[in-house]
Order: structure tokens, then C-alpha cells, then sequence
């Protein structure tokens, strides 16, 4: 083994080693799944207390059946996933319970009282029920990557839906639901999903040629012209939606996805240069032309000056003030005040109650989510999956950001909503779907590998060890 270079602080270093395997760290995702479990049931709990002096009657089966799903997730990835990232989930527990917890919390703000919680706990159980469904029947995500086109064209078909006359539905303004009988549903959400697909697929077969160096313009290697095609195309899906279905978040997410996975599938900082000019040149144009995006841009720049059209905007900063650092407490704030609490602003309500430091708290646990996807995305043995990793890691990062950016006034308010927290099924069940995608990932990519024989072998991974030895060697 002289002359093989270790880089960082290295596990084992072994020779000859015909397989690498991780520890499966499942009781460790079982620990953390029952901590996170109680995130929410205690906001649910310390929330009845501070407003009526006493904890809920039912509350043994409100927590035994919370815990009971929590577990069964738990359960089914020690049998179907069982090297899975074992970080991963508890953190999509602690945020959907707290998601519902402070659902319920607004629900007690009118009288007589709503049950818009007891609507998302079912939407939250389907979620739960199609993860597993992803887990139990998608063993390989690679069975994807030979459909990029279909895939494309159904998640474009998917996300201009709403502007066909008669099946879009408006609602404050923004043009992204379609209703069937009496059931509405946000086709976004399934969209993102099939994109990702798609574009993973697509970079796979043309990372070659997009990568050719086009015309340099300083240090930058700018795309061929022959080569903007792509990006085109999702451009003018984006301002499409920008302009017609009036909603910015959606535009800037699909447009951004497209060209974050650009960037990791070539390398070229060109493509998100380009790309970057091309959403801040569309935007430009439509806030010139369109009244709308002209109102969302004033009520980010300049709330005060129209205070009726505003005051969403306005409650919610006001909100972050009254939290301060570390917020009012459960049930002792006053996020009804804000308009859609439950939906676009649970940040505002999270901000109020649990503070500044509650609201940091919950972005980390987004960041964790986020990073443990990345890090199987270079732990993943194929392009393909490396890319789609990648994406659906950056499909919460850019939600998260634009949506929490926009309430809090860093970006121009988005109708985004925030992952496994606000209010809307269509949203959790998408999400718990992206959640089980990740799992069969990061499994794959940490399950036992065999390598070729004698070849050296360097486990830098912390989880990481080293068995069943060739020649003898040892760890």
C-alpha cells in the first residue's frame, strides 16, 4: 500500500478488499425518530395547556397513533431500506409535526373552532402510505432514466395544466390549481418530481456536449448557441407561468432546478451565469408589463405604502417582532392576525411563537434534509442517480428559500408552500414521495458494493467499515 495518498482522516485503508459496507445505524434512526415524534406532539400538548389550562382529552390516542405512524415509516425502512441514511426521516417527522401542531394552534384562534389539522393528519397518513409505496416498489430509481422525454413532456403538460380554460382554478390572484368534481389539486407538486426525472436523465445523455467550451468572456466559458436550446425551452415554460398563471415561486423553482442540475452535470459556471440573466431579464420584462408582478414586487419594496393591499405582508413582520428571539410560546401569540397563517405564512406563525431561534431551528432541519441528499448523491455508483439526487435535494432547498425568503422579506413574495408544514395535500404527499425517492437512494448508494479484486480501497465515511478481506488483509 506505499504510495496510495489518504486524503482527510481515513477509517480503514485496506488492500485487496472485495466489499465495502456502512453500519446500518437503523437504532439510531429509531432514537431520533421517537425524539422527533415529540416535537410536535409537545407544541400540540403545550398549546391546549396555554390556551385553556388543561391538555386535550384524547390526547393518549392523538400521541399513540402519531408515534404508531412515526414507527411504522421506521419500521418499513429497517425492512426494505435497511443501509438507508438514517438522518433523513426523523427530520421529516419533527417538521410534519410541528407543521401540524401549529396548524392546530390556529385552529383554535375562531369560534367555534376549526379542523383544518385533523384534514392534514389524512393528508399526512397518505403521504406516509404512498412513501411506502415508493420504498416497497421502486428498488432502483435507475428504472427511470430510460424515459427523460416522456417524463419532460409530462411534467411540462403537468405544470401549464392550470391555464387550460374550464380545469384551472384562480385562487387569490394565482392560477396554479385545477379542480375535477369537487376536489382541487396543485399539478406543481407532481411536476417537480417528474422534472427532476427528467432532466437527470436528459444530462446523463448530453453532459458531453453541453460541457464544450462555447465563447470565453473573461474567466467565464459561456454555452454555444446551438447548445441554449434547453434552457430555453424551461424559460419560456417559466415566465409561462410567471405571466399567465401568476405565480413567481413556481417559475423561479423550475427554472432554478433546471439550472442548478446543469451546472452540477457539467461543471460549467457559464450555464448558470446565462441562466441567471435570462430569469432576471423575463422578470424584468414582466414586472414592466404585468400589474401583477408589479404588486408583489412594491409589496416586497415598499409595504407601507399601500397598506390594505399589504397587510399580509405587514402582520407577518409585525409577527416576527412580537416573537422576537425567542418567541411568545405555544398558543400565546397572535398568528391569527396574519392572513393564511396556516398555508403561505406558517413561517410568520413559527417566528411568533417559537422566535427567531424556533424559525432558524426549523431552516437547519430543512439544511439537514438538504445535505444528507447531496451526500448520497456523491455516495451513488451512476450518474443518473448522483443528478437525481442532486435535484430533489435542490428542489426543497429552492422552496425553502424561496418561500421563508419571501415572509420574511428577503425576495418577493412567492405562493410556494412550505415543505411538510403548511397546510394543502397536495404539497405533503409530493413531499413524502421526494422523502422515499431519497431513501432508495441513499440506500443504494450505502448498501454493500463489490469491488474489484486487490484493489486499494480508502473509507474516509465515519459509518464506514470494511469486511469480508481477500488475501488475509485486515482493517
Amino acid at each position: 500500500m506505499s504510495g496510495l495518498e489518504v486524503a482527510g482522516p481515513p477509517v480503514a485503508l485496506v488492500e485487496g478488499a472485495t466489499m465495502v459496507t456502512y453500519r446500518r445505524r437503523r437504532n439510531v434512526e429509531l432514537a431520533l425518530v421517537l425524539l422527533a415524534s415529540t416535537f410536535g406532539l409537545g407544541g400540540w400538548l403545550l398549546t391546549g395547556l396555554n390556551m385553556t389550562g388543561e391538555v386535550p382529552s384524547n390526547w393518549p390516542w392523538v400521541c399513540g397513533l402519531w408515534l404508531g405512524m412515526a414507527l411504522a415509516c421506521h419500521l418499513l425502512i429497517r425492512w426494505r431500506a435497511a443501509y438507508a441514511d438514517p438522518i433523513i426521516l426523523p427530520c421529516v417527522i419533527a417538521l410534519n409535526g410541528l407543521g401540524l401542531a401549529m396548524i392546530h394552534r390556529i385552529d383554535l384562534i375562531p369560534s367555534p373552532p376549526r379542523n383544518d389539522a385533523w384534514t392534514q393528519f389524512l393528508w399526512t397518513g397518505l403521504g406516509m402510505v404512498l412513501f411506502a409505496m415508493v420504498l416497497v416498489f421502486i428498488r432502483d430509481v435507475r428504472v427511470f432514466d430510460r424515459f427523460p422525454y416522456l417524463m419532460f413532456l409530462g411534467g411540462l403538460v403537468l405544470l401549464l395544466l392550470p391555464m387550460v380554460p374550464g380545469l384551472g382554478r384562480e385562487v387569490l390572484g394565482a392560477r396554479i390549481w385545477i379542480r375535477i368534481g369537487p376536489y382541487s389539486f396543485q399539478p406543481s407538486e407532481v411536476a417537480k418530481i417528474l422534472l427532476a426525472i427528467a432532466f437527470s436523465a436528459y444530462l446523463v445523455q448530453t453532459r458531453e456536449v453541453l460541457a464544450l467550451s462555447g465563447a470565453k468572456v473573461g474567466p467565464l466559458h459561456l454555452p454555444r448557441l446551438r447548445d441554449l436550446g434547453p434552457i430555453a425551452i424551461m424559460w419560456a415554460a417559466a415566465m409561462s407561468v410567471m405571466v399567465f398563471q401568476t405565480d413567481l415561486g413556481t417559475a423561479l423553482l423550475f427554472f432554478g432546478l433546471f439550472v442548478v442540475m446543469l451546472y452540477v452535470a457539467t461543471g460549467r459556471i457559464g450555464w448558470v451565469v446565462v441562466g441567471g440573466l435570462m430569469f432576471a431579464a423575463g422578470g424584468l420584462l414582466a414586472w414592466r408589463l404585468f400589474d401583477h408582478v408589479k404588486i408583489r414586487v412594491n409589496a416586497w419594496l415598499h409595504p407601507f405604502d399601500d397598506y390594505d393591499r399589504n397587510l399580509q405582508v405587514i402582520q407577518a413582520q409585525y409577527g416576527f417582532a412580537y416573537g422576537g428571539l425567542t418567541g411568545r410560546g405555544w398558543g400565546l401569540g397572535r398568528p391569527g392576525l396574519t392572513t393564511f397563517a396556516k398555508s403561505d405564512f406558517i413561517a410568520a406563525a413559527i417566528g411568533e411563537e417559537l422566535g427567531a431561534a424556533g424559525l432558524m431551528a426549523v431552516i437547519m432541519l430543512y439544511a439537514i434534509i438538504v445535505a444528507r441528499a447531496l451526500r448520497a448523491a456523491l455516495a451513488a455508483h451512476d450518474e443518473f442517480t448522483k443528478l437525481l439526487a442532486t435535484g430533489l435535494g435542490f428542489v426543497f432547498a429552492l422552496q425553502v428559500f424561496a418561500i421563508i425568503g419571501g415572509v420574511t422579506r428577503l425576495l418577493p413574495l412567492t405562493g410556494l408552500t412550505t415543505p411538510f408544514m403548511s397546510q394543502g395535500g397536495s404539497s405533503l404527499v409530493a413531499n413524502w414521495a421526494i422523502v422515499g425517492l431519497l431513501i432508495v437512494i441513499s440506500h443504494s448508494a450505502r448498501k454493500p458494493v463489490t469491488l474489484v479484486q486487490h484493489e486499494p480501497v480508502m473509507a474516509t465515511d465515519a459509518d464506514a467499515v470494511t469486511q469480508v478481506f481477500s488475501k488475509g488483509a485486515t482493517a
